[in-house]
Formats: structure tokens, sequence, C-alpha cells
């Protein structure tokens, strides 16, 4: 409309029909409201579905029994594996900064265990870590191949996984597959049942849902939270594992923190103190989890979802948008750790082994966890017959009385009162 159509007939302007500006503005910030509702809600489903559909699922778990009253017990499974999830190696760039070795080092063994209880009243959540040379019955067919023993013999826990594996394969090759991924992916099948019955038979807890992770899920999963906090009570430097740290708290890289959970050597406890340091990574990862704000976070949460679908494998019927929610409050520090007691120290088939009291542990956890969780094992039952597999050496007793044989201590302990004293700053400070 012409400016002269505008006015009337004795000059003045005829109120204009359009929205004012304020007007306008209103109208534009209730449509873009809206309109970020419903991509916040599309952008949450789509992230859940591309977590729940990326991470490979396995069916290791169906049929098993599960936890009553809401109560859910985890398994977290490390494996000592250079290799991806097609059991192809892994490049070697990443292998150079695993400081891990070639890809034919480490085979199957389940190094890590860490049984998880989180309880379906909202109370602390309670994480165990299972010494992965204890010695105890395996589960699964063909334990023992190569050295004349049949299934269900004893052997150190971590080795429940690569054993199954092997055994499958060879069936399979002997009824006549060749193809290498299905050997593989059904290979790794038979270890991960072995390896969840040998763990719920030891602890006699139902096993709800596993988590496994490789080497490599370590080093990504580090750099997807921008490096992860820790603390050491003195300077480390180990050139096996490639750990060079000083004393106090600090954040480590993707690198360093495979180092820090690797190192066994110059520990005075060997694989023990080890065992703590995965616990005191767990509670850096858990408190950069918290502050970061990660799960707010879009960017941080797209990556580490993405770390999570290229290392991480669970069993099929998990709903992980539960156990994200479950993970926020978790790391809030709402965990307490225990490492389980050993008796003793003895050899078999000339490697050394952790003697232990398969009741003294069932008991340890039916306190600790709750009856109301163990419905598969009386942890008050007699002792069970002892195995015709032994030790090929007696056990040695504990070398003092600080040794893994004393009643378990809860981790991460508080810092010691005495002057100097280094400041974890809320994570556990550890040798």
């Amino acid at each position: 409309m012409s400016a002269a159509r505008t006015r009337t007939k004795t000059g003045h302007r005829r109120p204009s029909r359009r929205p004012s500006r304020r007007r306008r503005l209103a109208r534009t910030l209730l449509v873009t409201g809206c309109a970020l509702t419903v991509m916040a809600g599309g952008g949450a489903w789509y992230l859940y579905h591309d977590l729940a559909s990326g991470i490979a699922g396995s069916n290791a778990l169906d049929g098993a029994e599960k936890s009553a009253h809401g109560d859910v017990n985890i398994l977290l499974m490390g494996l000592d594996s250079r290799r991806d999830q097609n059991g192809d190696p892994l490049p070697e760039a990443i292998l150079d900064q695993l400081h891990a070795g070639s890809s034919d080092i480490g085979g199957y063994n389940a190094n890590t265990m860490i049984l998880l209880h989180v309880p379906g009243d909202g109370g602390e959540a309670k994480a165990f870590s299972i010494p992965r040379d204890d010695f105890v019955e395996l589960a699964g067919p063909g334990q023992g191949q190569g050295q004349g023993r049949g299934p269900g013999h004893k052997d150190k826990i971590k080795k429940a996984y690569g054993l199954a594996k092997s055994a499958k394969e060879e069936q399979l090759s002997r009824d006549g597959v060749q193809d290498r991924r299905r050997l593989e992916r059904e290979g790794r099948e038979a270890g991960r049942r072995a390896q969840i019955e040998t763990v719920r038979n030891f602890l006699g807890v139902p096993i709800d849902h596993f988590a496994e992770l490789n080497l490599a899920g370590f080093y990504h999963l580090a750099d997807a939270l921008g490096g992860v906090p820790v603390c050491l009570k003195k300077p480390v430097k180990d050139p096996y594992s490639g750990a060079d740290f000083p004393a106090g708290r600090q954040t480590l890289n993707g690198r360093q923190s495979l180092a820090f959970v690797r190192q066994r050597h110059g520990l005075a406890m060997g694989d023990l103190d080890r065992t703590k340091r995965q616990q005191a990574f767990l509670a850096g990862a858990t408190q950069k989890l918290n502050s970061a704000g990660t799960f707010t976070d879009p960017v941080k949460l797209l990556k580490l979802i993405d770390t999570a679908k290229e290392d991480v494998v669970t069993d099929a019927g998990w709903d992980l948008l539960s156990f994200v929610r479950q993970a926020k409050n978790l790391s809030g520090g709402k965990v307490r750790f225990t490492t389980l007691p050993v008796e003793g120290f003895g050899r078999n088939h000339g490697e050394d082994i952790n003697v232990v009291d398969d009741m003294k542990i069932k008991r340890l956890i039916a306190e600790q966890i709750g009856p109301r969780s163990t419905t598969a094992t009386t942890p008050g039952a007699p002792d069970a017959a002892p195995s015709s597999s032994s030790p090929s050496s007696s056990p040695s007793p504990p070398s003092s009385p600080s040794s893994p044989a004393s009643p378990p201590s809860s981790a991460p302990p508080p810092p010691e009162p005495e002057k100097g004293a280094i400041d974890g700053g809320g994570i556990p400070c550890v040798d």
C-alpha cells in the first residue's frame, strides 16, 4: 500500500494493523519455546535410541535369575584384550598410546571384575572388587582344555572367559565353521556366560546386568570425560605400564589413565593394590561425570555415547536409559567400595594364586547387600566338600596382619589425619 493510502482525509495516519514489536517478540519466543520443547523431547529419544541401538548387545544373561525388590546387581568386566569387538587387532597408533604391547598379548582374561549393587530403595550403592587371581571353581564347558581337566575344575577366576571362548571356537571349528567373525562372536558369548556364571556361583547372588570393556575403553572413557581425577600418596614410575606420576591429586588423560589402572609392578601388594587403583579410577570418573555436567551437556553426552558404542558390550535386556539416570545419581559419590578378602597365597601349575574361602565370601556379600537379593544361595549353609582339584603347593599364610586376609575395609579410605597428608578432594588417595 502506498504512503498516500495510509493517511485519512484529515491527514492523520491510520492505526497500524501489524502487531506491535512487543507482541511479535512474545509470539516468536512462544513459537521458539514450543519448537525447543519438541526438539528436546525428540533429541532425548534420539540419544537413547542411538545409545541402545549402537552398543553391542549380548544374550549371555538370557534365562538368568534376577534380584528381588528392585535391587540391581551389575557385573563390570574389563578384558585384558588388545582386540576390538570383532576380534581385529587394535590400530597400532592406539596400542602405542596404551603402552600395552602387541595385539597378541593379553588374550581374553577378565582382569577387572567389579560387582556393583544398586539397592531398589535408593540407598547407598556398594561395589565389590574381585581379585583376578582368586582360585575358584570355573563354570562353562571345556574349562581347562590342554591341561587334562574337565568342566568345573578350579583355576584363577579371570580365566573363565578366555577358556570358555577357546573351547567354543574349537567345537565350532570341528563342526566345520570357518567364518572368523562367527567364531569370534559365538566364542565371546560363551566366554561371557562362563565368566558371569563363575562370578554368580562364587558370590552367591544373581547378576542382573553386565558391561564388558576392553583395554581401549579406559583410554576412550577418560578422553570422553576430558580427563579423570586421581590421587597418589607418593610418586610412581613403572616402565612396564608406563605409569609416571607425581604424588597428589591430578587429572589423567586417556593414555595416563590406562597406565594408572594397569600398574602392579612397584606396588607393595601387586595385583591387590592394582584393584584399589581401579576403584580409585571409577571414583574419579563418577565424580567427573557429576562435576562436568556430562548428563546435561549434549556434546559431552554424545561423546560419551560414541565411546560406549565403540568399546562396551552389555546384556541385550538392559534398559540403558534407566541406567543413565541411576548413573547420574551414583556420580554424586554414593558408592562404597570393598575389595573381597583372600586367605593366603599359593601356587597352581606354576602360577601364583589367591586362596579364598568361598563360604566366607558368600556370607560377606549377604551381610553387605542384604538377603533380599540373595535368592540362589543360603550363606549360612555348611561348607561344601573340598574340590578334588587343589593347588600344587600349600598356600602360604599372609605375610603380615595388614595383608588381604584381614577383614575387608571399605574403599576409598579416609585420608590419613597426620600432618602432611594429601587431600584427594573427595576421591581416594592410593599407593
